[in-house]
């Protein structure tokens, strides 16, 4: 069972949004290859969802501005700029992701006084989404993983993963993501790939 796992390609995080990942909405086109492939037995998509005021905002912080780091329930967070708020256009998949052709949305960050970067669980590992649950219930056995943004929400999707799934292979499709800074695209590579995750192209994905 293989399955594909599509990480918040939202307009918050493409050009225009108030987030926006540099060329974040070119993953899209390669991410609906994928898609219309045949080649995944399930598609599911993650989908970042913010209440308004959420504490990794810094609106929600007297004096901080995005991208500074401030604190969030006692633990260091980086202060975002207020993004992908629930029920917003910004919060909506890209309008040209085959995101209906999706059996299952996994929504996450609706919990104010943590950040959750990951689709698997919140920032402080305590509170679970139940995408690892969904995936085990279903057989799967492989798993690809793309989307927005590369050194955060992507890497720490793959690393959690790696870490939930047992036994589950894991790999990352770089050509269908995007990240914030080259940096931290390089170091999240080898976090993953040092943490057992596979780095393909899409060309991979699909032969």
């Amino acid at each position: 069972m293989k399955a594909l796992l599509l990480i918040d390609i939202q307009n918050g995080f493409c050009p225009g949004g108030n987030l926006p990942v540099p060329d974040g909405d070119q993953v899209v086109p390669v991410a609906n290859k994928l898609i219309d492939s045949g080649k995944y037995d399930l598609i599911v998509a993650s989908q970042d969802w913010h209440p308004a005021g959420h504490g990794s905002f810094a609106s929600a912080h007297l004096g901080k501005k995005p991208f500074e780091i401030g604190r969030l329930s006692g633990k260091p967070q980086m202060m975002w700029p207020d993004h992908c708020i629930q029920n917003t256009k910004d919060a909506e998949f890209h309008p040209d992701l085959h995101v209906d052709d999706a059996d299952f949305i996994q929504q996450k960050g609706q919990n104010p006084l943590v950040d959750s970067y990951s689709a698997f669980r919140d920032n402080d590992q305590a509170a679970l989404t139940g995408l690892a649950a969904y995936l085990r219930n279903k057989g799967v056995t492989a798993l690809d993983l793309c989307g927005l943004a590369t050194d955060y929400c992507v890497k720490f999707s793959a690393l959690d993963a790696v870490e939930m799934l047992p036994g589950v292979s894991v790999r990352f499709i770089e050509d269908a993501s995007r990240g914030i800074d080259p940096a931290g695209v390089k170091a999240a590579m080898e976090e993953m790939r040092a943490r057992g995750v596979a780095i393909i192209d899409s060309r991979a994905a699909l032969t």
